[in-house]
């Protein structure tokens, strides 16, 4: 039986985070970036009893996925606590009264970035950890200043409430405000957490329509807030000619290990595989998927979607099996299916829309105009790769356009089921990739989304916030009359 979170015990979440809003936003970014490794250090001191217990909700091995996704959620709670310390992130910025400025007299003008308010976060199924309770969106969100409301998600509803546990109770500990952090549990708790006038922003990560109708709520509200959802992609990989010709056998093996990584069940899947025509792969492909062994499903639900799913792509015009995989109970083999370019333009939603779970469908072409004809028939997604060769210049530079149309991360002879956690990456795309492509939910540059911008003009030293004072007291990088 599911958890839910009664109407008494939400309204008590909604109006502590509420309560908490006005103290958080006022600590300072090196009070964050302490509060952060607090929790950091509590999760990681609390492994032994999380991991066993992600693994008994979700079905994941514990090692090395469960444990290396744990140290992946430490660590970028750690991260933006050097965020916090570096300062830049607040955009701090001076422009002192001029009176010969050439649009005229100008005022005394300061800017800088100061938390949205309280953040609901949905969290997704696939990661329990690092895109969970204490995920990205959690360790962004607080460290922008705000308090965060976490939607638990069904699919491990124990290891939510623990987590939230243990996160809330470092938090308050090292000196957070009570209210900072709380989960909820519950579909129409979730909902009408949104639609309350409490909730400044909010973020999501799972499927388009599930997506988009929490996007709807968001933003048809009497007051509009921002979502952040990140929610389907086919993620397409584009083989060279020269590619093929050099190194295919590798390109096919890594192909196969990417696109069956942790049952195919990662956002950055690899969807579509596009090969010239007479490439000669087939039997290393087959190969290589045939020996991936069964994986279970996270559950019984996202099974019985990806085989629904794969059913609808096997009875596709064109579309050949190259491996059939098996299905017991909700444990698969990986399937490999195969279409021409042509056949694929012809195919409708079927061919192009996200399968979660271990399928994927090579399309082949016939030259470098048929691949972006057919690039340019799909619909945006997190990332596009190319395996190629640099002599390959003239045959990629032309595809170069349709990709970067396609993905908010560009690849270059890699796999896009790798997403680090840094200052340069980015994790989003085009819609239906995410509903706010300027944004990315992974990486450093996550905070952004939980910052709005106020402008100061005119204000004695004194009144001023301490990230705009003219001593610059947090010692912060900012630009001053235009200059670094």
């Amino acid at each position: 039986m599911s958890r839910e979170t009664s109407a008494t015990d939400l309204e008590s979440v909604l109006a502590a985070a509420a309560s908490a809003a006005r103290p958080f936003a006022e600590s300072t970014p090196a009070e964050r970036a302490e509060w952060l490794a607090a929790a950091a250090d509590a999760l990681d001191a609390a492994a032994e009893e999380l991991i066993p217990l992600a693994h008994q909700e979700t079905r994941l091995p514990a090692a090395p996925r469960l444990k290396g996704e744990l140290a992946r959620t430490t660590f970028q709670l750690r991260l933006f606590g050097e965020v916090l310390r570096d300062g830049e992130f607040l955009g701090a910025t001076v422009d002192h009264a001029d009176p010969a400025w050439p649009m005229g007299a100008r005022p005394d003008l300061r800017r800088v970035l100061v938390p949205i308010g309280p953040v609901l976060v949905f969290a997704a199924s696939n990661f329990p950890f690092a895109f969970s309770v204490a995920g990205g969106d959690t360790a962004s969100a607080l460290a922008a200043g705000c308090p965060v409301v976490l939607k638990a998600h069904p699919g491990h509803e124990e290891l939510s409430t623990r987590t939230g546990e243990i996160v809330a109770r470092a938090l308050t500990a090292a000196g957070a405000p009570e209210g900072a952090f709380a989960v909820i549990h519950g579909v129409e708790q979730g909902v009408t957490a949104l639609k309350d006038p409490r909730i400044s922003a909010a973020s999501f990560t799972g499927s388009v329509p599930g997506g988009r109708a929490l996007f709807d709520i968001a933003v048809s509200r009497p007051v509009p807030i921002p979502f952040y959802g990140e929610l389907g992609s086919v993620n397409p990989v584009v083989v060279t000619p020269g590619a093929v010709a050099a190194r295919g056998e590798a390109v096919a093996k890594g192909y196969a290990g990417s696109f069956s990584l942790g049952a195919g069940q990662f956002c950055t899947k690899p969807g579509l595989l596009f090969l010239p025509e007479g490439h000669g792969l087939d039997d290393t492909l087959r190969e290589a998927v045939s020996a991936v062994a069964q994986q279970e499903m996270l559950n019984d639900r996202i099974a019985a979607g990806f085989a629904r799913k794969l059913a609808d792509l096997r009875a596709v015009s064109g579309v050949q099996p190259v491996v059939e995989g098996t299905q017991d109970g909700d444990a698969f083999t990986p399937s490999l299916l195969a279409t021409t370019a042509k056949e694929f333009l012809a195919g409708g939603e079927a061919v192009r829309e996200e399968h979660f779970g271990p399928a994927s469908l090579i399309v082949t072409y016939s030259g470098q105009a048929e691949l972006i004809e057919v690039l340019d028939s799909l619909e945006p997604g997190l990332t596009a790769t190319i395996q190629g060769e640099e002599s390959d210049a003239g045959f990629v530079r032309p595809l170069l356009p349709s990709l970067t149309r396609l993905a908010g991360r560009l690849l270059w002879n890699d796999w896009p089921t790798g997403v680090t956690v840094s200052w340069a990456q980015q994790h989003g795309g085009p819609y239906p990739a995410t509903t706010a492509p300027t944004t990315t939910s992974v990486g450093t540059a996550a905070i952004e989304r939980f910052l709005r911008p106020v402008a100061w003009q005119g204000f004695p030293d004194a009144l001023l916030p301490e990230a705009l004072r003219e001593a610059n007291p947090w010692q912060l990088p900012r630009r001053v009359d235009g200059a670094r």
